[in-house]
This record gives C-alpha cells, structure tokens and sequence, in this order.
C-alpha cells in the first residue's frame, strides 16, 4: 500500500494579510513534484458551503468546523489540503487540529495598521468607520495562535521567504521529502526535527487578541488571570505555619526571662 501523503495547511490570519496568495503559491510548487492538491478558500467557497451563515461567533466556528470536516476528507485519501481561513478563535482551530491529524497551522502576521494602509477593498476603513459590523480585528477580536508550526511576518517577508518556512516545517514533520524540495526550491534542505511540544501551564499568558475597535481605539489585550495569594504552592504554606508557630509570643517569652533570673 503507498503512504498516505496527505496533510492539511492550515493558513490562519486577519483579512489582507496574503493567506491566498500563499496558499497559491505553496499549491503550485506542490504539483510541480506530482502532489495532488485542493485549495479550501474560504472567500471561494461560501456560497457551496455556508450560504445564509451570517458573522457571529457560533457561525464563524461553524464555517471553520465544515472547513476542517472537507479538508479531513480529502488529506486522509493524499490530497494536501491547504486553507486560507481568518478562523479567528482558537478554540475552532484546535477542534480541527484534533480532527485532522497531520495539521500544519500557520499564522499569517501583519500589523493592523499596514493591512489598514495598503487594503484596496475599503472594508477596512468602512469597518473603522464603523459601516461593517463584525469585522474581524476592528470591531471583533482576533486570537493569535499560541504556538502555531509556522509564523510569517508578511509586512516584512515576501511570499518566497514565507512560502520557505512552511517547506521547511513540511520537511521537518515528514510531510514532504528532500528530493521533493531539491525540485522545488533547487536545494538540499536538511530536516530539523521539531521538539516536541510542551503544554501550557494554565497560568501562561495568551499573547493579545487583535482589535483595533471602530475610530482607532486600541488593541484591546487579554490579560492572564493572576494567581491567587492563597494558591502559591504547598511547598510555602508549610514554611509560613513553621514560622508562626516556631516565634514565641510575648507572654511566653516573659516566662522564659523570669524562669532563667
């Protein structure tokens, strides 16, 4: 039986940030070496898939879960599924995460104020405006991943340095080989394997939500629950009754001068 070449690519980001064209770009080099590909656009598929959904949050995660249920399907039968979704909230994402499988996340960065200045839509500014409610990073939050397999920075890198990391990472979770990236990029790439991941403790802090809110206010952040005082660990508590009970108290320590005249 041949192996299951199969994945899922997962390209998450707010709107504008080249998810698209990076999962374009990725597809074609995919074919170059004999891979067979689907591109799950969420811009190209709503009216096949979620007509009539609207943009709340229970409806986005909706569209992310039948998302991840195609892109299941097809990386289970060799098909490298790759799908630009903003998919907002984590809690969706890793839902399909652990659906998938063999699920590569990448996070597709851009400052808000560089997607406000080079969008040629006008949502942006018609979001800011205060004319497009729902809109994600503006008026509704956007949840960075916490440690997706890729990051790229899209107001600095270009396609071909972002389209580079996921290679990379493909190569380092044997999804692709090195012969097949010899074609691709005209070089021997070596495989790094990835360590693996640790769970977070429950008191880390997730990196800030993106939204800028309607008339420019700020980044809105999520701040980590602190811990609290009576919780600092049972190696403490003991220490603190030890000292209680090892100082005497004043009417004791009268006794003990009296007793030693």
């Amino acid at each position: 039986m041949a192996p299951n070449t199969g994945f899922t690519l997962w390209l998450t980001g707010m709107s504008g940030t080249g998810k698209s064209t990076t999962a374009a770009y990725i597809a074609a080099r995919l074919r170059q070496v004999g891979r067979n590909v689907e591109i799950l656009d969420e811009g190209d598929l709503q009216n096949d898939l979620w007509a009539g959904i609207g943009d709340s949050k229970d409806e986005r995660n909706t569209v992310v879960r039948r998302l991840g249920f195609v892109a299941n399907l097809l990386s289970r039968n060799g098909v490298a599924a790759l799908v630009p979704c903003v998919s907002p909230y984590k809690s969706s994402r890793e839902e399909v995460r652990r659906a998938v499988g063999k699920y590569v996340e990448v996070y597709v960065d851009c400052p808000t104020e560089k997607l406000i200045e080079r969008d040629t839509t006008g949502r942006y500014k018609k979001a800011l405006n205060g004319e497009i409610p729902n809109f994600i990073g503006i008026t509704e939050p956007y949840e960075p991943p916490n440690s997706p397999e890729v990051t790229i920075y899209s107001d600095t890198e270009s396609v071909e340095d972002g389209a580079a990391k996921i290679f990379q990472a493909l190569l380092d979770l044997g999804l692709m080989s090195t012969d097949e990236l010899k074609t691709i990029t005209g070089k021997k790439m070596k495989a790094n394997p990835l360590p693996k991941k640790a769970r977070r403790d429950e008191d880390e802090e997730d990196p800030p939500v993106r939204m800028v809110g309607a008339k420019g206010a700020k980044t809105a952040k999520v701040a980590a629950p602190k811990a609290d005082k009576g919780s600092k660990g049972a190696k403490a508590r003991p220490a603190t009754r030890a000292a209680r009970v090892g100082k005497p108290a004043p009417a004791a320590k009268k006794a003990a001068k009296r007793k030693a005249k």
